[in-house]
């Protein structure tokens, strides 16, 4: 650690990885909502953020745990999840009066294709207003699931064994991955309505 008198220790958030501060410092002069999309290992949340002096104040959420009330009994950390999450954010905003924000990723890589845009093409397919650009996205036979569906049937026909050990949540939760796009499509479905 540097012992000069003009050293100044850096936030802690800041130290721990988790804020970068220049980049919210400019988020927050826009004084435009925020769609803030933090992924964990097994779920994706979605929050709406308005910035106030006072402090941010939260407009609408949703978490990838409420899609199990719109017929998705499958895991929630892949990419229909992702996507699911993102159509239900955007369509709970607009319950909100929110029609235009600007997506902000946190700490998340900005990796083309990934659960990350899923969320936001999710959040565009809804009616949001985002700018972006639409090489971001995953492919449409990846958002819903196709890949998984595909890898699934290859691994039942080749190796049962390791058919059972990859897709054993699946099968505790009682779902047949090789029926993914079915259950995609009903939940999807289920989402627009509201």
């Amino acid at each position: 650690m540097a012992r000069n008198a003009r050293y100044r220790v850096p936030f802690r958030r800041r130290r721990e990885g988790k804020t970068n501060y220049h980049l919210r410092r400019r988020l927050v002069k826009g004084k435009k909502v925020r769609a803030a999309v933090r992924l964990s290992n097994s779920h994706c949340l979605v929050q709406f953020v308005e910035p106030k002096i006072e402090g941010d104040v939260t407009l609408s959420s949703a978490h990838s745990r409420e899609l199990k009330n719109y017929q998705w009994s499958a895991g929630t950390a892949n990419l229909p999840s992702a996507y699911l999450t993102g159509l239900l954010a955007g369509k709970k905003a607009q319950k909100a009066k929110v029609s235009t924000a600007i997506f902000d990723i946190g700490l998340n890589p900005p990796v083309y294709g990934s659960r990350v845009f899923a969320v936001l093409k999710g959040l565009v397919d809804s009616g949001l207003e985002i700018p972006h650009s639409d090489k971001v996205f995953p492919s449409d036979d990846r958002i819903n699931g196709e890949h998984i569906e595909n890898y699934a049937k290859l691994l039942k026909d080749e190796d049962k064994e390791k058919f059972d050990k990859q897709f054993s949540q699946y099968k505790k939760s009682k779902v047949n991955p090789v029926n993914m796009t079915k259950l995609f499509t009903q939940s999807k479905e289920e989402i627009q309505r509201l």
